[in-house]
């Protein structure tokens, strides 16, 4: 599937990933290929993003790695929008 993370400044991340997992406003949810439309508040947490990623070095600093193998993105609210195996994420 292929993800877009939107911040107000820049576009910070656009590419194929495995799956995506939210901060959900009532808690984390997960979102794999081919899933169902749906469109969604964002909570304060972490966008993880899962799968073999590239991030442009300037903006490096903004993502973080877990133990688990997922890319971090720290966000304080959004939205989310899946549809036609397309993600994105305008983040707060």
């Amino acid at each position: 599937m292929y993800l877009e993370i939107v911040t107000p400044e820049a576009v910070l991340f656009s590419g194929e990933v495995t799956s995506v997992a939210v901060p959900g406003v009532d808690g984390e949810f997960q979102m794999l290929d081919n899933h169902a439309p749906i469109i969604s508040l964002l909570g304060k947490g972490s966008v993880k993003v899962y799968g073999n990623i590239n991030i442009e070095e300037e903006i490096a600093d903004k993502f973080t790695k877990d133990d688990k193998g997922a890319t971090l993105f720290s966000i304080n609210s959004g939205t989310i929008e899946m549809k036609d195996n397309k993600v994105v994420v305008l983040a707060d």
